[in-house]
């Protein structure tokens, strides 16, 4: 066979492949019957960490990125004769700002640090469309656009300007001081730091059919954007065995007692194909400030292996301390108290 022919039958397989690649994609987008189960959250009573009156403490505030307003939170000391440091924080998969972040920035802003705290757009109440919209780009543009409103208060001290994450947002932390050298250090609990990693981990505790169904809704949902249809929506959280971005029984737990009244439990399915590309991990020779790096030793978002090499690519700018705890313990009372005495620790010794 000439390999003129060779070239010609590998052509004619390749377009075979991708028609056939375009069809599913077309049938996936169009077919009526895809659908994800609605999981409303069952929510249960809100342990209570702090006394204090939320709306005395906090002024609600926002800023714009590309046309749309981001709603946030600042929190400021009640002694500021000075302008003070400022911590920049947000939620992680699909949480809003109204799930338990007035914990920590109440304890934050009671150690005597300014605290802003923000909603992405498409969620909570920020705006953007579509709705429940959870897109790793736009987030990481929200949390420049925060570090930046941020340094524009007369309050804060613009060179003292920290970040703060958890789960996704502990990725995205990262990589906004990877992107931006004023940031004076950053703190993590739990993060998202090797999206392949992460879906590998959740491929072996769920199987390959829950692999695939996924894969169904997050194709269907991408092409339908493609075609500028309407979103296609699954669960942030559900139950295990559920099709859901968190298919597990702490997530849901957590969820639950955590969300607010107004929470909606749904997200745009694309996250579950783009998550696997996001590996904040390759980003981290670029930081130059010092990192707290809190890690769950049973973290299924945050295998031992990624939490390593973190380690090691941070080097001395990293402190990195283990609990013997899965990735939403964190949150939970003792646990949850822990960690923010440590990250408070942290702050002051870097922040003073």
């Amino acid at each position: 066979m000439s390999a003129l022919a060779v070239i010609t039958y590998f052509a004619i397989f390749l377009a075979a492949i991708i028609t056939a690649f375009l069809v599913e994609l077309l049938v996936v987008s169009l077919y009526p019957n895809i659908s994800a189960p609605k999981q409303p959250l069952v929510r249960k009573a809100k342990p209570a960490y702090t006394g204090h009156h939320l709306s005395s403490i906090r002024q609600d505030v926002s800023f714009k990125v590309d046309g749309s307003r981001v709603s946030a939170w600042l929190y400021l000391p009640d002694v500021l004769s000075s302008p003070v440091p400022c911590i920049v924080m947000a939620h992680g998969l699909g949480a809003t700002k109204n799930m338990a972040l007035d914990l920590y920035a109440t304890c934050f802003r009671d150690a005597g640090m300014a605290v802003l705290v923000f909603d992405y757009r498409h969620l909570g109440e920020s705006e953007g469309e579509p709705r429940q919209l959870i897109w790793v780009p736009y987030q990481l543009q929200d949390y420049a656009a925060a570090v930046k409103y941020a340094r524009s208060l007369k309050e804060v001290d613009g060179e003292k300007v920290a970040l703060w994450g958890t789960s996704l947002s502990g990725g995205h932390a990262l990589v906004t001081a990877a992107n931006d050298h004023n940031i004076a250090c950053v703190s993590v609990q739990c993060p998202m730091l090797d999206g392949a990693a992460a879906a590998y981990e959740q491929l072996r505790r769920l199987g390959i059919s829950y692999a695939l169904r996924m894969l169904a809704h997050a194709q269907r949902d991408l092409a339908r954007s493609w075609l500028g249809l309407s979103p296609h929506r699954i669960p942030i959280v559900g139950k295990p065995g559920t099709i859901a971005l968190m298919s597990d029984e702490d997530a849901w737990n957590t969820f639950a007692e955590l969300a607010s009244d107004d929470f909606i439990n749904e997200a745009c399915a694309r996250i579950a194909i783009s998550i696997g590309r996001y590996r904040p991990v390759s980003y981290l020779h670029r930081i130059q400030c010092p990192v707290l790096l809190q890690v769950c030793d049973y973290d299924f978002a945050l295998p031992p292996k990624v939490a390593d090499t973190a380690a090691k690519k941070l080097g001395q700018l990293a402190q990195v301390i283990h609990y013997p705890i899965g990735h939403f313990d964190i949150y939970h009372g003792e646990h949850f108290q822990t960690a923010v005495n440590h990250q408070i620790q942290f702050f002051k010794e870097h922040l003073f």
